[in-house]
């Protein structure tokens, strides 16, 4: 699955930390969203950086021996479907 080149956080997403896991919520329709301590290091990184190339270095980096390439590319891939699905981010496709 290739990843977007970039990601744009919407100005409508709220995003909280609690404890290692975050809440987001959605100011255009009031929907709460929950991420795990992944999520919450994937969305972080994703609102820092915007560069999903960028991320994926960072989360390499974070989860050395504990995850391959591979699999944390679907994985953030995934994760960015999911937000851009209920309108908490917005992609720029690869070229």
């Amino acid at each position: 699955m290739p990843l977007p080149d970039r990601v744009i956080i919407s100005p409508d997403a709220l995003f909280h930390v609690l404890e290692g896991e975050s809440v987001l919520l959605n100011l255009q329709n009031d929907q709460y969203y929950g991420l795990d301590d992944v999520g919450t290091q994937m969305w972080t990184l994703l609102a820092k950086r915007g560069d999903t190339q960028l991320v994926v270095q960072e989360l390499l980096t974070v989860y050395s021996g504990q995850v391959d390439e591979a699999s944390l590319r679907h994985d953030l891939g995934a994760l960015i479907d999911k937000l851009a699905a209920v309108g908490l981010i917005t992609v720029e496709p690869a070229a």
